[in-house]
């Protein structure tokens, strides 16, 4: 069984800057794997998940098409982490607020960076759409426990086997 994180902890996580990585089903027919693609997000515990992308895109439509979607983010470092959430899409925000495309950007880029990107891509941003999806599923994985008692218990019988 996974050490999963107790859901504040989870919630904390989630909230944190990372690239995330949504998980779509793929209507479009034949023997398709779900849609998977890395995102900006955002998330203030006991809230939404926010993701956007622009409308005419696949990740749209088929966002549109399921009325759900996955979010799964990592900690890569030791002990490894992550927090995967799932739910229905609670609301398709077109346009996007510009106060709302600031905060996101400056959620991942420095003020200078988030000036010059928001500049660079004005024209682009305008086709964007944000969709809102509220979390009902919940996996999450902290092995900081298992690691402290693997480090124990390496440290009792002497550390390594070799």
């Amino acid at each position: 069984m996974l050490p999963s994180m107790p859901r504040p902890d989870r919630e904390r996580f989630l909230a944190e800057p990372r690239v995330g990585v949504l998980g779509v089903a793929d209507s479009r027919g034949g023997d398709r794997a779900p849609l998977i693609v890395p995102v900006w997000y955002d998330y203030e515990p006991g809230g939404e998940v926010v993701v956007q992308t622009d409308r005419e895109s696949i990740k749209a439509r088929l966002l549109r098409a399921a009325g759900r979607f996955s979010l799964c983010v990592q900690d890569e470092g030791r002990p490894y982490r992550y927090v995967s959430v799932e739910g229905p899409i609670t609301a398709i925000e077109d346009p996007v607020d510009p106060a709302v495309r600031e905060a996101l950007t400056q959620r991942y880029l420095d003020p200078e960076e988030a000036r010059a990107y928001l500049v660079a891509t004005e024209a682009q941003l305008k086709n964007d759409i944000l969709f809102r999806m509220r979390p009902q599923h919940w996996r999450s994985a902290d092995f900081a426990a298992f690691a402290a008692d693997f480090a124990e218990s390496g440290a009792e019988t002497g550390g390594d086997a070799g």
